[in-house]
């Protein structure tokens, strides 16, 4: 369970797939093309006609922006992560469709075989209903909303979506050492939470446009068009009031908004009308005494719903949720009209991924460590690690020079810094130990039944963890995933073998450029660690102020700075009759201290190394100097486009801020910009007053 905890780089939103340019393949092309070649350093990219110090992501991204549109089966098409993304899943498409046609291990016949029963959509087809039919009977039998309870825990037993809420185990977050039990609120199909309550023009048309698409799942499901509409509003009157019950994304990143202790005894008499002694008994999870409850108010109104809604309006809302959570995976004309609302209307993607793209990224979601042992022998050499090791190094060095330097900090709380950084544990590549898999069953003409066996292996694995030590081992990505993260209460930064390719990462490049890439984004991951979320949390994982008072409200004012500078970016600009979408500076505030620490320390480290090469900041490459190439390195890794839908979408649920003010936001808060580009002090890249935490 994740509980907000990963810092990631990037986090793609609701109906985002990432695929290979210039031309999507068609969704029934499950042949795919091999990827073009990913450019660390792409001079065409520069658009020569911008000013640097005016728009630096125009004068970087530019042309690329211009020559590159979305793809009919993407809402986001980025530079560096989508094409190197797509790269990685073709060269995973090789293996899987390898290991489906002749396996060479129990581990290949595996994986093999979940890929091709993914790829069979005609077993899909000619299975109709069948594979929710045995669970909407289980929900119809239901006889009074006492029994929810012993009917979820059924059903999650049997590995089947149900809504409701998340419910399994993390790590306290005042005692790191412990894992215990966790409820977090859920039961919400649209976005978030804004998306129900909002009164805007916008918000108003998509909730008829969901309405209508409720009815239609349900129709596709068997119901007159009378049953429809009832079920449909059924759902939308119980999500509604789950969506008022709801802590808002900003407010739960602040760790204290989701830490409640309370014995299992208190929580009970806080939320009555479900059974809640019949739910943990029956779950299949060890005994405990005190739980984390993240979010009590949802709770306590979720007990007043249950006490006050009919049983048919839970059965309805039960019936959408597994109709829901398997549409992906069940006859094309429910996965299609599931894919017009949430892909097309929700997000803007055109066309839905081929299917070859679904299935390899599927079966990465459920076997990556299975998956991933052979695509790192392949594509992760043992010098690639040692490169990245001597890389975190000297951004872990810079890091720490920064502190000691930092004028704003008194010396306590430097040296309590600096031994939360000397703390950090590092994981680049993949796990040390692959975790095993061999208790899943997956047979080959059984996709829903291999993702329910796969749902209770995952749940069985983490209620295993309750009262354990922790593994601090343990990764939350795949080896093949292009991203990174942070994990507050390990205190550790995650690289997986996916990232750690061109263009972030390339042997063949000048320094400049591979510090510009994969350098900020480990100076990124590093930098989670202090903060406005991570600065709460020790070397030991544990929420406890570390920082003195003084320090803790000087620290607050530079953040403050950084959020009400972002909250001033526009998203989304204005659309006929839609206004404006800025930013959520707040929401987004970790993201943009990260990006700013990132690109601060990892120019620091640049310039050791090319200290230690007998080399300047000054000399040029192509034209342009090793600072310039640090920046247009570290720009081009955000160049995209992204359609209108999923960049306001974006703007409610996503902590990152979009491509353009991830460049031009940590560049003008950064002198050595402004000098690097012979910039003007007072232009928009290099202005006077600029925002500084690290």
């Amino acid at each position: 369970m994740n509980l907000l905890r990963f810092a990631p780089i990037l986090i793609l939103t609701a109906g985002t797939a990432l695929a290979q340019a210039p031309a999507a393949p068609k969704a029934d092309a499950n042949k795919p093309e091999p990827p073009a070649v990913i450019k660390s350093f792409d001079l065409s990219a520069i658009d020569k006609t911008a000013d640097p110090c005016t728009d630096f992501y125009q004068y970087s991204c530019g042309n690329w922006v211009k020559n590159n549109p979305i793809p009919s089966d993407q809402t986001r098409w980025a530079r560096s992560f989508s094409l190197l993304r797509e790269r990685n899943r073709y060269l995973l498409w090789e293996e899987l469709d390898a290991a489906a046609k002749a396996p060479k291990s129990p581990l290949q016949k595996q994986f093999g075989d979940f890929f091709a029963a993914c790829m069979d959509t005609a077993a899909a087809e000619k299975a109709g209903l069948k594979p929710i039919q045995t669970t909407w009977n289980q929900i119809a039998g239901l006889k009074d909303a006492k029994g929810l309870a012993a009917l979820l825990s059924k059903l999650e037993n049997q590995g089947t979506p149900d809504g409701f809420f998340e419910f399994g185990v993390s790590q306290d977050d005042k005692d790191s050492s412990q894992q215990i039990a966790v409820l977090y609120q859920g039961g919400l199909s649209l976005p978030d939470r804004d998306y129900y309550l909002t009164d805007s023009p916008r918000f108003v048309t998509i909730r008829a446009q969901y309405i209508e698409h409720l009815k239609k799942m349900f129709v596709l499901g068997g119901d007159t068009p009378d049953q429809a509409a009832k079920e449909a509003a059924a759902v939308m009157k119980i999500e509604t009031a789950m969506a008022k019950a709801s802590t808002s994304r900003t407010d739960l990143r602040a760790p204290e908004n989701r830490y409640h202790i309370y014995t299992v005894a208190d929580f009970e008499k806080s939320a009555p009308a479900f059974d809640w002694a019949v739910y943990f008994r029956s779950i299949g999870i060890g005994h405990f005494d005190t739980l984390n409850v993240a979010t009590p108010p949802f709770f306590k109104a979720l007990s007043d719903l249950i006490a006050s809604e009919p049983l048919d309006q839970w059965q309805s809302y039960l019936r959408w949720h597994v109709l829901h959570g398997q549409a992906t995976h069940l006859q094309k004309a429910i996965f299609d009209e599931n894919f017009d609302f949430f892909g097309k209307t929700l997000a803007g993607q055109k066309e839905p991924n081929a299917r070859w793209k679904q299935c390899s990224s599927l079966t990465d979601e459920a076997l990556g460590e299975a998956v991933g042992q052979d695509w790192v022998k392949q594509n992760f050499p043992p010098a690639a690690k040692d490169s990245m090791d001597k890389l975190v190094a000297a951004l872990e060095k810079s890091l720490g020079d920064d502190i000691r330097t930092l004028p704003w900090m008194s010396d306590a709380t430097k040296k309590a810094a600096e031994e939360k950084l000397a703390m950090i544990r590092n994981k680049i590549g993949y796990p040390e130990k692959w975790r095993d898999y061999s208790s899943i069953k997956v047979d080959r003409t059984d996709l829903i039944g291999n993702l329910h066996n796969h749902a209770v292996y995952e749940r069985n694995y983490e209620f295993a963890k309750l009262g354990k030590p922790v593994d601090e081992k343990e990764w939350g990505m795949t080896p093949p995933t292009v991203n990174a993260y942070y994990n507050p209460s390990f205190n550790d930064i995650n690289f997986p073998a996916g990232i750690l390719q061109p263009p972030f990462f390339d042997f063949t490049i000048d320094p400049a450029v591979n510090f510009g890439g994969i350098g900020v984004v480990i100076g990124h991951e590093m930098t989670h660690g202090f903060d406005d979320e991570g600065s709460q949390y020790d070397g030991k994982g544990n929420l406890r102020e570390w920082q003195t008072p003084e320090d803790r409200k000087a620290f607050t004012t530079r953040t403050d700075c950084v959020a009400d500078e972002y909250g001033s970016f526009e998203a989304a600009p204005a659309k006929e009759d839609t206004p404006a979408q800025k930013l959520n500076g707040k929401l987004t505030l970790g993201e943009n201290t990260a990006d700013n620490g990132g690109l601060r320390i990892a120019y620091m480290a640049l310039l050791d190394t090319l200290a230690a090469q007998g080399k300047a900041i000054t000399d040029k490459v192509d034209g342009y100097t090793e600072a310039q190439r640090y920046f247009i390195g570290f720009a081009q890794v955000w160049c995209q486009n992204q359609t209108d839908q999923a960049s306001r979408q974006a703007a409610l649920t996503d902590p990152h801020s979009p491509g353009k003010w991830r460049v031009n936001g940590s560049v003008q808060n950064f002198d050595e910009f402004g000098k690097a580009f012979g910039c003007a002090q007072g232009k928009p890249m290099y202005p006077v007053n600029s925002c500084r935490v690290w």
